[in-house]
């Protein structure tokens, strides 16, 4: 038939998120059941680069474009192709069709199906069975082998019946069964040897297992629903059948392959009760509360993240966490295991973000709109560093919806006005005191005072709101972030949508920005992090902007963590100062007038917080709604830092479910919806234009 021809041409294929798209010359063999590809027409008489064997294959038309489509390999592996248009593109597909049904069929014809599955796990023995000394090339998996029933060519597939499904449950839980005994084979294996149960392929058989068992869970819960709705004759409008949550812990299943059991509720420690037990949020008061700076003492935590610890210890969680994942997939629903949390909530990383308060006073300070706009710059590119908490990379708790964080910095005068980091001269002493004077009732201190809230305002989506002021220097932040995280293979990348707005109220300025993505690196090795992104400072007022770029490393050679920028005055479209370097390094600002400036953010001083003590601070307060975590994760207790994790993300999701059913909207406690963002309830320009007001009708 002519549909069985041989064709060829060139296609673009995805080789890696770093190369993208590169263009290659296909063969389609039709004889060998073969898709090949090489790197050009004239290599075509090379050996292939890459080979594909089509039966048993899938090809799959995408949906996100007329011209893509995915050909998936019986082996797992994958070529994710592009053709020129549509046209092409079915072309190719169709013809893929063809030979993988022709070939599929063929190997089905001399492979009759076996009667029934078999699994089967090779032999232990010793360590001189044959078993245990494999050939270098033989992996894991062909320990494991399984039987494959075929359906008859031409019958249909009937409608399960209650006792299929019965059936089918019943084979499910002998897999299952199977499944626990290939775990515990692979565990009961030497620790040392040429087969060892800390096997690469031995751990990723033990995650795709699981994986496995999983989404059969799914599939045959979503053929129960299916088959009520055939009862029913349809399901009741608005009912969707969805993928579920993972019927197997990820964190707790297995510890290295042995089950964990956790305790019944009774035995529970009171911690854990009591995590359960906190009343309803909104049935808590929602009134924001004032809090009084003197009840805040200087924060002596330091939880620096530079030990690997139970990340080595456990890799097969990670692996099986990974076997669950597809590129590009949204975590924000995913349950991440606990050991890989950092000791800190997200609305803390953000406070310490503000930890170079004097650098964030003295943008004000500047002059002049291209004084403030660089030392905005500066600022801004200087925060990143301590926001990290050393240089593994781990995850900060997830906020509870109606989770706060207060804090605040006291900076001496003195050090703001010689040691802004800047080239700028400050306001002089006169000028700072007539400027403290001018706030009602401030009494006259030798410190100023930056006051910080953080409250996560949306579940779906994550959203965090955080607001900032310093009422002596008038200036204040506000700023709400969406956090979007995805898998991105070997890494994982985190979007931060949103905006801040930092207002300079002396000078009635605004500046809006946005925030770089993040990237976690190398999550099987040793997790590193770092920035990437295009993100945009503007001053509509003054006409000043600045771009900055954080530079991702490139796959071979390059620096990491680079980031560049320049400020620009609009209208004369005149460059007016540019930097380069590396954000947690050392930075290079060069101005107009020909001078340079260097900033080694190792060797700036970093200011500590201010926290009230746990015994102060709310329920719903981050360190003191996490304590249990944080100290277990101190103690390095993962089993009962994950227990305390779990009661408060289950109580967020009971509390959820019940202002559903009773159609109870969430009631934020500071900050506002205002239209695509959130906004602090008491603003310090609204406070600042009241007592302008006020004093405007005395007089």
């Amino acid at each position: 038939s002519d549909h069985m021809e041989n064709i060829y041409g060139y296609l673009m294929k995805y080789t890696n998120l770093v190369t993208g798209w590169q263009y290659r010359f296909f063969v389609l063999n039709n004889d060998a059941g073969l898709l090949e590809y090489f790197v050009n027409e004239q290599s075509r008489h090379l050996k292939p680069r890459g080979t594909l064997q089509l039966a048993g294959a899938v090809i799959s038309p995408s949906d996100e474009d007329s011209h893509t489509f995915t050909v998936n390999a019986a082996s797992g592996e994958q070529y994710k192709l592009r053709a020129t248009d549509a046209k092409e593109r079915q072309h190719w597909v169709s013809r893929l069709q063809i030979c993988t049904q022709h070939h599929t069929e063929a190997i089905g014809k001399n492979n009759p199906p076996l009667k029934s599955r078999s699994f089967s796990l090779a032999s232990q023995g010793s360590a001189n069975s044959p078993g245990v000394q494999r050939r270098p090339s033989q992996n894991a998996v062909s320990f494991f082998s399984v039987g494959h029933h075929r359906l008859p060519a031409g019958k249909r597939v009937p409608i399960m019946q209650p006792d299929h499904l019965v059936d089918v449950r019943e084979m499910m839980s002998q897999a299952e069964g199977q499944q626990r005994d290939l775990i515990r084979s692979i565990e009961c294996l030497p620790v040392s040897g040429h087969l060892t149960s800390l096997d690469q392929d031995l751990l990723m058989l033990k995650a795709t297992s699981m994986a496995t068992m999983n989404c059969l869970n799914d599939c045959f819960h979503i053929l129960q629903l299916q088959h009520a709705s055939q009862q029913k004759g349809s399901l009741p409008a608005g009912t969707t059948i969805s993928w579920l949550e993972p019927k197997i812990s990820l964190a707790n299943h297995f510890k290295n392959g042995a089950a964990q059991n956790f305790p019944a509720e009774i035995n529970k420690p009171a911690s854990v009760r009591e995590e359960q037990s906190i009343a309803e949020p909104c049935e808590l008061t929602r009134e924001p509360e004032e809090i009084n700076p003197d009840e805040e003492l200087e924060d002596i935590c330091d939880d620096k993240e530079d030990d690997l610890g139970a990340v080595e210890e456990q890799r097969s969680v990670i692996l099986h966490l990974l076997s669950q994942l597809k590129l590009g997939m949204d975590l924000t629903r995913v349950v991440l295991p606990t050991f890989i949390l950092e000791k800190r909530s997200l609305l803390e990383m953000y406070a310490d973000f503000m930890s170079h308060p004097d650098l964030f006073i003295a943008i004000t300070n500047g002059t002049t709109p291209e004084e403030r706009m660089i030392r905005f710059v500066e600022y801004y590119l200087t925060s990143f560093h301590e926001g990290r908490k050393g240089a593994i990379a781990k995850k900060p708790y997830n906020p509870i919806i109606g989770e706060t964080f207060h804090c605040s910095w006291r900076m001496p005068k003195s050090d703001v006005a010689a040691d802004a980091g800047s080239n700028f001269p400050a306001h002089s002493p006169s000028e700072q005191v007539n400027l403290s004077k001018d706030v009602e009732g401030q009494a006259e201190l030798d410190y100023y005072t930056v006051k910080f809230v953080a409250e996560q305002v949306s579940h779906h989506p994550p959203v965090s709101g955080f607001y900032a002021e310093c009422v002596e220097r008038k200036m204040c932040v506000n700023a709400h972030v969406w956090t979007k995280s995805k898998f991105l293979g070997m890494s994982i990348g985190v979007t931060m949508v949103g905006e801040g707005i930092l207002s300079l109220l002396e000078h009635g300025e605004e500046y809006t920005f946005s925030l770089p993505c993040a990237y976690a690196r190398s999550i099987l090795t040793v997790p590193w992090v770092e920035l990437g992104g295009k993100v945009n400072i503007n001053c509509a007022k003054t006409g000043y902007s600045a771009s900055i770029n954080f530079h991702t490393k490139p796959f071979y050679g390059g620096k990491l963590h680079r980031v560049t920028g320049e400020v620009k005055q609009n209208a004369t479209n005149t460059v007016v100062c540019r930097v380069q370097g590396e954000w947690n390094s050392v930075l290079e600002f060069t101005y107009s007038n020909g001078e340079t400036k260097y900033v080694d953010l190792t060797k700036l001083t970093v200011t500590r917080k201010r926290v009230r003590p746990l015994e102060k601070q709310g329920p719903f307060e981050s360190r003191r709604l996490w304590q249990h975590v944080t100290e277990s994760l101190r103690d390095g207790d993962i089993d009962k830092a994950t227990e305390h994790k779990r009661a408060l993300e289950e109580r967020q999701r009971n509390e959820e479910r019940l202002r559903a059913e009773t159609e109870t909207p969430w009631c934020t406690k500071y900050f506002l919806k205002d239209g695509d963002g959130w906004v602090y309830h008491k603003p310090l320009w609204k406070t600042v234009s009241a007592a302008q007001t006020q004093q405007t009708d005395t007089n």
